[in-house]
């Protein structure tokens, strides 16, 4: 995303935690663009040293090897930094199920360290990545910042963790905070292997080698799928902006329309049968409903536009051709 139209300050220096990774790595690239100082700090345990390997010809662009549940190396990372993005954490519902012990102390205590390393070296703002896996079991819809319900899973408890320590360190130690609650985030860069992979990517692949995806349940659950770019946006406003009533808070970050998982398949075989005409005839399958999913989620991104300006520009049709056409062309070669 050009991210030029914000009026972005190329004078500042910027650290993205769990920059390697794909919303990260996106981040990293945009400010970078726009002449910003980039510091990344990664682990690779779930980012890829290929999503930025050519930022390292920018000399603007510094990579510091570390780990969150290390305050050493958060501090390290902290140093003469403006701006932090936070996004380092372990991602995904099921693994929290399955492994709750280290979903919290990379989403917790992790989170922890970076909020101390960031007091200490007086950063100017500390901007998260929270999750619409907070909202739990609330039935509201659309999805209004202040009513949640129940966490469903370990994941979305250190979530909203996360929130309570933000809230209590910008009470305590007068740091600005800002949290964004994701919304179902897809687009370039994102992998679509492993155990945990993301439905879009995991969907699209599985069509490109003709194999039939598999849905949890019936397909009418549905989400608030959000464009990168989108995403993108939003980081870079709550970096901007200069309201007192936009910081110390959360925002719901999406587009402010849901999809079924069986239009989304509808979609992705739409337009990638434009590059290959056999995916248009694959076949469906059906699975059990997947432990501690949320049936619906659809936010209400009003307070995000009336406070930060928010203003997005990628519904799911157009994320999903941009999205569809960068995975064609990026992991075809390597995948099929």
């Amino acid at each position: 995303m050009d991210i030029s139209s914000l009026n972005f300050n190329s004078k500042y220096k910027v650290l993205v935690t769990g920059g390697a990774g794909f919303i990260g790595s996106n981040l990293c690239e945009s400010l970078l663009k726009n002449g910003n100082t980039v510091i990344c700090l990664d682990n690779f345990s779930t980012g890829k040293k290929e999503n930025i390997n050519r930022f390292f010809l920018n000399e603007r662009f510094a990579f510091i090897e570390g780990d969150i549940r290390k305050l050493e190396d958060c501090q390290l990372a902290c140093k003469n930094v403006d701006y932090i993005l936070h996004q380092a954490a372990l991602g995904s519902v099921p693994r929290s199920i399955k492994d709750p012990i280290t979903s919290n102390n990379v989403n917790v205590s992790g989170f922890l360290n970076m909020l101390v390393a960031a007091r200490d070296a007086k950063v100017k703002r500390f901007v998260y990545a929270a999750s619409s896996s907070t909202y739990g079991d609330s039935e509201t819809m659309p999805k209004i910042e202040d009513v949640i319900g129940k966490p469903l899973s370990p994941y979305a408890i250190t979530k909203y963790v996360n929130e309570l320590y933000a809230e209590i360190f910008s009470r305590t130690y007068h740091m600005e905070t800002i949290g964004l609650r994701y919304f179902n985030v897809f687009g370039r860069k994102q992998d679509p292997n492993g155990a945990y992979a993301a439905v879009i990517p995991k969907f699209v692949i599985q069509l490109m080698k003709h194999q039939s995806p598999t849905i949890n349940g019936d397909g009418s659950y549905s989400r608030d799928f959000t464009y990168i770019d989108n995403v993108i946006e939003m980081n870079i406003r709550a970096l901007l902006t200069t309201n007192e009533d936009a910081v110390n808070t959360i925002y719901n970050v999406a587009y402010g329309e849901r999809t079924t998982l069986n239009e989304l398949v509808s979609l992705l075989k739409k337009y990638l049968s434009e590059y290959d005409s056999g995916i248009e005839n694959i076949e469906v399958n059906y699975g059990p409903n997947r432990q501690g999913d949320v049936p619906h989620s659809l936010a209400s991104v009003e307070k995000a536009k009336t406070r930060l300006g928010y203003a997005p520009k990628y519904d799911i049709t157009k994320g999903l051709k941009e999205a569809v056409d960068w995975y064609w062309k990026n992991l075809k070669v390597k995948q099929l």
